[in-house]
């Protein structure tokens, strides 16, 4: 790749990532900042992030777009459970509609990211593989980088190993990596997996005119699956009432409450919880159905989250016999299909395997500090959004649990703005979240999914007392975050004063009330 020998390029704030997260940030910091350069570098060719590269049968979103969408941009469509493609497309609009799409840069690939506290500087290296044009490196120095590449890898998903893989005569297929318009048709398919990709697929790959002839769903382990209504009759009649800006703001208002007293109750009560999702899919299902073999999980509710199916789609098509669920182990795979511990083989003529996610923070983006690296499963998080021994970084890390993803991009942003602000306000162009020695800590995500035991180690941690914890509720959050941007865990310098420097990791030593600025 050829370099250049061109003086780096200056920005105020960078914006590494151009999708859900990195255009909403993208908004409210151009509103905020309109004298300052803002630079949004995304390494694929279009807008969308995750919207973009999921093209699998079905893709759609988890949560309703009433939460998952802007707060100060309508979600108009009449789905609140929303295909992907339109979620894409609302991006877009959210782009052009606040200026910010020409802010942004496709096929720019950051590589490296090095902090000099001298300069008060990060120093970005970037890929730039635009079509058409010799790939080149561009270096890019800015005081403040907003990491928006959300937590798992756009270039690898998770496939375990599985015995006699050379040995299928038909395709096998990574919902992350799905060939653009595959031809399943008539075709026996097989999806591995139980999450929310699998509950989507399953019914997709079984409808319309391109249908698979059917798709059997194999799952090693059980998850619970609930039916949400795809149009929200509430939402619709508070449109009707009050208008498209005021009916949605009480949609949203109507809809964090529902979900976070819905996830509450069912961590409270997880017998109570457990019972009403058997009998909700119980009810779902044809009578004499084996609810308790394929829908009863070992763990408790939302210790992972639910799957959600749009009108009850997944269950409709086990219900019409289009779709079936196995729950066995794979013992391997065969010529002409699956073969089970059970001593059961299951035909296919095409394997997808929904076998889940790999996780990487910041894309993998190798960072130091002062010449030294930087190790981000060593870092705690600060206020969910800054971490140790990491100056003049925040990110983007959306709700796992209780709440739609992106109603924490828009909390994350606005307290960036005001530190920001605070920052000018006094010269200081550093600040740095400093964690006590021997601090407790435990891992981000209180999940017990696969993808998240699978990499916990290479995640950032959180402490066990706030402003270190993770809190998983936007009502919370919204309350953390109201008072003054300053306290004695973050250390704020001006020009080339060199406190801080150091390993940045969780033990950075403190720096102490008296020495916080």
């Amino acid at each position: 790749m050829a370099g250049t020998n061109a003086p780096p390029e200056s920005a105020d704030i960078v914006i590494i990532g151009a999708g859900v997260s990195g255009v909403g940030s993208a908004c409210y910091l151009r509103n905020a900042f309109p004298d300052k350069k803002i630079v949004v570098l995304e390494g694929r060719g279009r807008i969308g992030g995750t919207w973009d590269l999921f093209r699998y049968p079905g893709v759609r979103s988890d949560s309703e777009l009433h939460t998952y969408g802007y707060e100060f941009k309508p979600w108009s469509h009449e789905h609140a459970i929303a295909d992907g493609h339109l979620i894409r497309e609302y991006i877009e609009e959210t782009a052009v509609e606040n200026h910010v799409d020409g802010l942004i840069r496709y096929h720019h690939r950051v590589v490296s990211a090095d902090w000099s506290s001298a300069e008060g500087a990060w120093t970005l290296q970037v890929q730039v593989a635009v079509p058409g044009e010799n790939p080149r490196s561009v270096a890019i120095k800015t005081n403040w980088v907003y990491g928006a590449t959300g937590y798992y890898r756009y270039d690898e998903g998770y496939t375990p190993r599985f015995e006699g893989r050379d040995d299928f005569a038909g395709d096998i297929l990574h919902p992350q990596f799905w060939p653009e318009d595959y031809d399943y048709a008539g075709k026996k398919v097989v999806v591995i997996g139980s999450g929310a990709t699998a509950i989507t697929m399953v019914p997709a790959m079984t409808t319309g005119p391109g249908a698979a002839r059917h798709v059997t769903m194999l799952q090693r382990t059980p998850t619970y699956v609930m039916t949400l209504p795809r149009v929200d009759k509430v939402a619709k009649f508070l449109y009707r009432s009050l208008g498209l800006e005021r009916g949605y703001a009480a949609t949203r208002l109507k809809n964090v409450w529902r979900d976070l007293a819905f996830v509450a109750y069912m961590l409270k009560f997880p017998n109570s919880g457990r019972k009403l999702m058997r009998n909700l899919t119980r009810k779902a299902l044809p009578k004499g159905y084996a609810v308790d073999t394929h829908f009863n999980p070992p763990y408790k509710p939302w210790e992972q989250r639910l799957c959600m199916t749009p009108d009850g789609d997944f269950f409709e098509a086990i219900t019409e016999g289009r779709a079936s669920v196995v729950t066995d182990r794979i013992e391997r795979f065969t010529r002409n299909g699956i073969l089970l511990t059970s001593g059961r083989e299951i035909p296919a003529d095409v394997i997808v395997t929904a076998t889940g996610l790999n996780l990487r923070m910041f894309g993998g983006i190798p960072q130091t500090v002062d010449g030294q690296e930087l190790t981000i499963g060593d870092c705690v998080t600060y206020r969910g959004m800054l971490l140790s021994g990491l100056p003049n970084w925040s990110f983007a890390f959306g709700y796992t649990k209780y709440s739609s993803w992106t109603l924490k991009v828009g909390l994350t942003a606005q307290y960036v703005i005001e530190l920001i602000r605070h920052m000018d306000a006094h010269g200081y162009n550093k600040v740095l979240p400093v964690a006590e020695p021997g601090m407790a800590t435990e891992p981000l995500l209180d999940l017990n999914a696969g993808y998240v035991m699978r990499n916990a180690d290479t995640l950032p941690k959180q402490g066990a007392e706030l402003p270190w914890r993770m809190l998983t509720s936007y009502q919370a959050d919204k309350r953390l975050l109201k008072g003054p941007v300053r306290d004695h865990h973050l250390r704020f310098s001006h020009g080339g004063d060199q406190q801080g420097r150091g390993r940045a990791t969780a033990a950075t030593p403190s720096a102490g009330k008296e020495n916080a600025r």
